[in-house]
């Protein structure tokens, strides 16, 4: 019986130390998603496909970062690319 209670005890600190841990990561990503979707590089007229930060530009020509051609923000868009 005393082995009974042991183990018990174990099994509802794990259960609880798995649920308070997985509760705090699923805020923190809705946070962070919500929070890069406003950049310039999701919001310009031209974006980076790689959404690099602060890529975005009104004109075209290509990313500061990481060298790719931008392509128009309405384009990338239609082809069924989503951030969600």
């Amino acid at each position: 019986m005393k082995y009974f209670k042991s183990i018990l005890v174990a099994m509802i600190i794990i259960a609880t130390v798995t649920m308070v841990s997985c509760k705090d990561n699923k805020t923190e990503t809705k946070a962070k998603t919500t929070t890069e979707k406003q950049g310039a590089e999701y919001t310009s007229v031209y974006v980076c496909p790689m959404h690099c930060k602060d890529s975005g530009s009104d004109k075209e020509g290509t990313c500061g970062t990481c060298g790719m051609t931008l392509v128009k923000n309405e384009d990338h868009k239609a082809n069924g690319h989503k951030h969600e």
